[in-house]
């Protein structure tokens, strides 16, 4: 992924005192605050454009800390938009709101949610509270203008392992020039009600940095050239009973080319993967990724990975997990190895050559709104208590306002479907929203209540200009699957 430049804002370069100096100064500002209508919470992510076109983006709390000293005193209209929420229009079809400009002042704006799930708040990169802070309102976070001097992060595999959350990120941008590095970052949290924030608040991330305060690498694997992607995370037992962090690690060449690939394992005393097996190159399949799912049946204790949808499987333990041989596949006729798995390309293939029909095809779901068969591009599988289904969180390739930024829900009765249907929850404008992935570990209300995350960015959206600070970044949502929407996709 290339790396993109971002500004540090003036805040974070003055020493402490100014910092306290521009709170004091806080009521100079004029604060707007967008919240949804249906739940009165501040929106991130909404654009605020004057009729001369300054640009003002949102914070995760909703804000913007108006401070145009020539708009003092008067009345400026704001064009207001976001993905997935409207703002009512006036009788000319203008999207926005006339607002008085006063030092001091405070507005709120309230904007109409068309996403069936909810934006909570932006996890990485620099001025996640940046609006706030400058008003001198309160924040969640411990750092709120963010951690690791990190600009941009790509792409997130979370796992708990030891007692916390471990949050590893691919290709990272930094603050002080262009490039950043390509072999994984990594953070730790604590668990929400274990010392963590609560799932809506936030995450308090403890980034893993080198001597200058950056994000370090987590993943070099000895490699002297190309980036380092790690995927399929997950926490397994070793042969002497202990818990272990792995991973499939891709050695990349380019974005399409790889160089080999294989399984890493957290040394703790190095805080940093090890390369402990190398895989056939030409096998992608018999090997972790994606987004793990750990089932225990009457077969034994298994991994079952995919993405989104689970085709390969392993028993649950570190040596079979470092032995392609050990993978079973999935068919037509079940759990197998040697052969290659029944998947959603092969399932197209055969519906294109009229030898399978839609009605037969297990991982070709269908948009409930559209009736269009849908390729999904990547997700994550989970099974939910209060659905009493496996559910999945994916995006769909084209067919949309964005190529890559339409998030989709399904439901199937087995981790191998059939998924039939699914509902569009999140929709971009020209923006990109890939890789998106469940936290279960968030989940409330027995699983009523969801959280997912994805990353942002205009890569591949054909948009040619980037959201400042969000853009390359991690933006969680919620959704209540007691929504009667939902019902839809089962």
């Amino acid at each position: 992924m290339n790396c993109r430049s971002f500004l540090l804002p003036c805040v974070l370069s003055l020493p402490w005192f100014s910092v306290f100096s521009l709170h004091a100064a806080a009521p100079d500002y004029f604060q707007i605050q967008v919240v949804d209508e249906q739940t009165s919470r501040g929106v991130p992510l909404v654009e605020l454009e004057t009729v001369n076109h300054l640009r003002f983006v949102t914070d995760s709390a909703g804000r913007v800390a108006f401070g145009e000293p020539g708009l003092v005193g008067q009345t400026v209209f704001f064009y207001v938009r976001s993905h997935g929420y409207e703002c009512r229009k006036d009788g000319f079809g203008f999207a926005g709101t006339r607002l008085k400009i006063e030092p001091g002042g405070k507005a709120v704006v309230k904007i109409k949610r068309i996403n069936i799930a909810e934006r909570l708040y932006r996890l990485t990169g620099e001025g996640i509270y940046r609006d706030s802070v400058l008003l001198g309102e309160k924040t969640p976070l411990a750092e709120p203008l963010g951690s690791g001097q990190v600009a941009g992060q790509d792409s997130v595999q979370t796992a708990r392992y030891r007692g916390k959350l471990w949050w590893f990120w691919g290709d990272t941008n930094r603050l002080k020039y262009p490039l950043g590095h390509f072999w994984m970052s990594g953070a730790t949290s604590e668990l929400p009600g274990m010392g963590g924030l609560d799932s809506g608040d936030g995450v308090n991330l403890r980034y893993f940095v080198d001597a200058d305060g950056f994000s370090r690498p987590m993943a070099r694997l000895g490699v002297k050239s190309g980036p380092v992607w790690l995927d399929g995370l997950l926490t397994v037992t070793d042969e002497a009973g202990r818990e272990r962090l792995a991973a499939h690690y891709a050695h990349m060449k380019s974005l399409d080319e790889m160089l080999d690939h294989g399984l890493a394992v957290f040394n703790d005393d190095k805080a940093e993967f090890e390369k402990v097996a190398e895989f056939q190159l030409a096998d992608r399949v018999r090997c972790p990724r994606g987004h793990p799912i750990r089932r225990r049946d009457a077969s034994g204790d298994w991994f079952y990975f995919g993405n989104p949808f689970p085709v390969a499987r392993v028993k649950a333990n570190l040596k079979q997990l470092a032995d392609p041989s050990a993978y079973e596949v999935w068919t037509r006729d079940g759990w197998t190895k040697e052969v290659k798995p029944f998947d959603a390309a092969e399932e197209r293939r055969l519906m294109k050559s009229g030898k399978l029909k839609q009605s037969e095809a297990r991982f070709q779901p269908v948009d409930v709104d559209t009736g269009k068969p849908l390729a999904m591009h990547n997700g994550s599988v989970c099974w939910n208590d209060f659905r009493k289904r496996w559910i999945m969180i994916a995006v769909a390739q084209g067919g949309g306002p964005s190529f890559l930024g339409e998030v989709y829900y399904a439901e199937a009765p087995e981790l191998t479907g059939p998924w039939l249907r699914a509902k569009k929850v999140i929709t971009h404008n020209k923006y990109t929203f890939y890789n998106p992935v469940q936290h279960p570990f968030f989940d409330q209300a027995g699983g009523r209540v969801i959280y997912f995350e994805g990353t942002y960015a205009e890569t591949f959206s054909g948009n040619p200009v980037a959201t400042p600070r969000y853009d390359y970044n991690q933006v969680m949502y919620r959704l209540d699957l007691a929504d009667a929407r939902l019902n839809a996709a089962r």
